[in-house]
């Protein structure tokens, strides 16, 4: 499991755009590495849409967004098309990277207990190293969270 203050093991999942993403593609750069529970529902098309107007100015913070859910990438790449997404998304349909993270969790969905991913998001450092965790995530107003939290890193 991950921990604030320590280094992110190196994780390598299918992404959109035909690729494979690894941390260690990012090394010197910040990365966002967020959550979501699943392509095209409100909550996260919202979210995503936040992080997508955003992308310039974390780019100019020096940092990469990456999007992750268990979606598959024929899914990943249908969101993204519709919604314009500016970034990569990463399919972990065996949940390795979620149970890293601890991010699957016992949900109530219309009454019923489902298993899924916990909204979360993660600033991991140039380095590797985590730097901030943001769980139970609500959208509004989340990803402005990030920024300064990325921009205050780059102090």
């Amino acid at each position: 499991m991950v921990a604030i203050g320590k280094k992110v093991n190196n994780f390598k999942l299918p992404a959109t755009g035909d690729k494979t993403v690894s941390l260690s593609d990012f090394k010197g750069k910040n990365v966002v590495l967020y959550f979501y529970p699943k392509d095209s529902t409100p909550g996260c098309t919202t979210e995503a849409q936040d992080f997508r107007d955003a992308k310039g100015r974390f780019t100019r913070a020096n940092a990469v967004i990456l999007g992750v859910s268990r979606d598959s990438i024929r899914s990943h790449e249908n969101f993204k098309a519709k919604q314009k997404l500016n970034f990569d998304l990463l399919s972990d349909e065996n949940e390795e990277l979620c149970a890293y993270f601890d991010v699957i969790k016992m949900k109530n969905m219309y009454g019923k207990k489902v298993r899924g991913i916990e909204r979360s998001t993660f600033l991991i450092d140039g380095n590797g190293i985590l730097r901030q965790e943001w769980r139970k995530v609500k959208v509004k107003g989340h990803v402005e969270d990030v920024l300064q939290a990325v921009k205050a890193l780059n102090q």
